[in-house]
């Protein structure tokens, strides 16, 4: 049996800067509740971020693998999980399928988890990827304003016109209690 998968944007709707280095990321203290409450409701949770400063050069990947574990770490002391962090480290002209809002990365999640897309979420604070990506794979979207949200729906709406989100949230606690409210 297919299982419904929440797909978690990382900076600026979990926490740390949308454009920011992850080398310094930390959660906002509600994103903890939120993956706390998809836990409790027997969600499957996943990390899905582009890391472009890969393939330049920023940051290596064991660099990015370290912050990784530090992330799952921190989750675990504060008593949430994750079901996996999903992550392109290619460029724009790398021609790979995962880069956002390609659908590899959730493909690839779908592919080690049977999941049902069709009963799935994207949430993010990004409507050219984030809310771009659910329509790619047949999801609902959910845009934060949290991040760059609220450029996304003001001065960046034009980058993803043809798409509608199925909910605008105020951050993702308020993201996972409208999806909670759909569910039952």
């Amino acid at each position: 049996m297919s299982r419904q998968a929440i797909f978690i944007d990382l900076q600026g709707t979990l926490g740390g800067e949308p454009l920011g280095d992850i080398l310094n990321f930390s959660f906002y203290d509600f994103s903890i509740k939120a993956i706390k409450l998809l836990n409790k409701n027997s969600l499957l949770v996943f990390i899905i971020t582009n890391q472009s400063h890969i393939a330049k050069g920023y940051l290596t990947m064991e660099q990015y693998e370290n912050c990784v574990k530090e992330l799952i770490h921190e989750l675990e002391l504060r008593g949430a999980k994750v079901d996996g962090i999903y992550c392109c480290p290619h460029g724009r002209g790398d021609g790979c399928d995962c880069k956002k809002p390609l659908p590899g990365l959730v493909k690839q999640a779908q592919k080690d988890y049977d999941i049902d897309l069709s009963k799935s979420y994207v949430v993010g604070d990004m409507g050219c990827t984030d809310m771009i990506l659910a329509k790619n794979i047949g999801a609902k979207g959910i845009l934060v304003r949290t991040g760059v949200g609220e450029g996304s729906l003001n001065e960046y709406r034009h980058t993803w016109q043809d798409v509608t989100a199925n909910y605008v949230a105020n951050n993702i606690l308020d993201a996972v209690n409208w999806i909670l409210s759909k569910k039952f």
